[in-house]
């Protein structure tokens, strides 16, 4: 694969640059959110590994910019940052996933292999639907009852995790390891918040409720 690194700290970057490239892919490297901004738009890669505390641009805005004009590109965000409101924050604008400092490089390519897998899942001309909820997932698109509805990167990923297993009562863990990667981090309530986050957008204001909660086992999607 070929990855853009934007990373300030050259001990951490030379890690991940070294053992990418270990990993046989090609990686460029960018100092600033600036550079690191430039350089994701103006070439094509099918990764980015963002830190988000960079110098002069940093990196949720970088992150927001690049998914204006790309937004089909897998985001891995990294950070010291490790409260639920900064993990939040970082998925709410468009990161596929959020990585907290210090990490080994095994759980990087567990989160990368994750990303990829997820993003290789939704096929040309895949189109889910759950009573009048229609999902396009190639177009990134989702509608109920005709009406577009406007869902951030993480939540499009855990809907369609939950509309592509419809009827089934879906566990945390099986949540996390198709939305947040294999590492997620399974003792904090994050899945339950994007979860709401889904209610408000997707059954607000609609008679028939379609995001269930089973106690003590999940979440189902059902007519």
């Amino acid at each position: 694969m070929n990855i853009l690194v934007v990373e300030d700290e050259v001990k951490v970057l030379t890690f991940i640059k070294k053992g990418l490239e270990e990993q046989l892919h090609n990686v460029s490297v960018a100092y600033d959110g600036r550079v690191g901004c430039k350089m994701a738009l103006e070439n094509e890669y099918d990764l980015i590994i963002l830190d988000v505390v960079l110098p002069l641009v940093n990196g949720i805005e970088v992150c927001k910019e690049v998914r204006r004009f790309k937004p089909d590109i897998p985001i891995l965000m990294l950070s010291a940052l490790d409260t639920l409101s900064d993990k939040v924050q970082g998925l709410e604008e468009g990161a596929d996933d959020y990585l907290t400092k210090p990490f080994h490089f095994e759980e990087l390519l567990a989160r990368i292999k994750a990303i990829t897998r997820r993003r290789d899942m939704a096929l040309p001309g895949t189109v889910l639907q759950v009573a009048d909820l229609v999902m396009d997932c190639h177009r990134k698109v989702v509608k109920r009852n005709d009406s577009l509805i406007l869902l951030s990167a993480k939540e499009f990923s855990l809907l369609e995790v939950l509309m592509a297993n419809r009827d089934r009562v879906l566990s945390r863990v099986f949540i996390a390891e198709r939305v947040w990667g294999i590492s997620f981090d399974r003792g904090t309530n994050l899945i339950d918040v994007y979860i709401n986050y889904l209610r408000a957008k997707i059954d607000k204001g609609f008679d028939k409720q379609l995001i269930h909660t089973v106690v003590g086992m999940g979440y189902v999607i059902k007519d």
